[in-house]
């Protein structure tokens, strides 16, 4: 076993350690396997990340009660000599939805996204730290920084005024909102399909707290995998009664998110701008160049 994880509680009995190389995360993960056979995921970082990871590891715990496939939190520390941070957590065995879902009937993968939907609907249940700053406040200044970001990047999305302007338009639905804890990231890629059919979230390392409805700026993805997925995956959160509120909301959000990918992506090099530009491209047509704000791929029920 490498030195740095020696000073990891029960690590003397790792029989393989293999490196995990997916994701975006900045966090190192590894596949953990005992003599006896058990599974593990580990995740190093910085020790300077101490006081979020032991947030992230707590958290974590307290979902572990509530009815979501997810990782279990088992251990958290320190390692390396102090150099590094832990988070040991239980393993799930299975396979990348990305890539299950779209072998599947139009009725299998809409309930997968039911499923989903459902899960989220959970996480959304705890509730965000009283301090949290204002959710009108804070999104307007971000959106503000995400505006501005694309406007100076040099790289334009064909008809973007009309996102800029649908975004201005409906800043108003910003006021008032709840705030509750975020998965940060929740989309088909982060999650797996287990051998018995059932769906998981993993990567659980960029949660925040804000408007639980933001969380659906990301469900691009699941719609550029499956559109029945990501149907099913709003209808599952609302239980089939989805208010005409969300769907504007989740126009803003997603608009805000097409923007801001573009600058996002040039430090990765072309062909994650390419697949940026795709995806504004796929938004544009969804929503009729924001002329409508429920997206076409959306079906009520299957």
């Amino acid at each position: 076993m490498l030195n740095e994880f020696k000073d990891i509680p029960g690590s003397k009995d790792w029989y393989t350690l293999d490196l995990i190389n997916k994701g975006w995360s900045n966090d190192k993960k590894y596949h953990v396997i005992t003599n006896d056979n058990r599974q593990f995921l580990l995740r190093t970082s910085d020790v300077s990340t101490f006081d979020r990871k032991k947030e992230e590891y707590e958290m974590m715990k307290m979902l572990s009660s509530f009815d979501i496939l997810m990782s279990r939190s088992i251990d958290f520390g320190v390692c390396n000599n102090g150099k590094s941070v832990f988070i040991l957590l239980s393993w799930i065995e299975g396979i990348d939805a990305e890539t299950v879902v779209p072998t599947l009937t139009t009725k299998e993968q809409y309930d997968l996204g039911y499923s989903m939907g459902k899960a989220l609907r959970k996480i959304h249940q705890i509730s965000a730290p009283l301090h949290q700053e204002d959710w009108a406040e804070y999104f307007n200044k971000k959106v503000d920084r995400k505006i501005r970001s694309y406007e100076e990047c040099g790289i334009k999305i064909d008809k973007a005024n009309k996102i800029i302007d649908y975004i201005n338009d409906n800043r108003f639905l910003l006021e008032n909102r709840a705030q509750t804890l975020q998965h940060g990231d929740f989309h088909i890629g982060n999650m797996i399909i287990t051998a018995q059919n059932e769906i998981g979230i993993i990567d659980f390392n960029r949660y925040d707290y804000g408007d639980p409805w933001e969380e659906f700026n990301r469900i691009v993805w699941c719609a550029k995998t499956s559109e029945h997925f990501a149907s099913g995956r709003i209808n599952g959160y609302f239980e089939g009664n989805v208010p005409e509120t969300f769907f504007k909301l989740m126009a803003l959000y997603i608009g805000s998110d097409t923007l801001s990918s573009v600058p996002w992506a040039i430090p990765f090099g072309e062909s994650e701008v390419k697949t940026m530009i795709d995806k504004a491209i796929n938004v544009m047509d969804w929503y009729n160049d924001f002329t409508s704000y429920i997206p076409k791929w959306y079906v009520p029920i299957v």
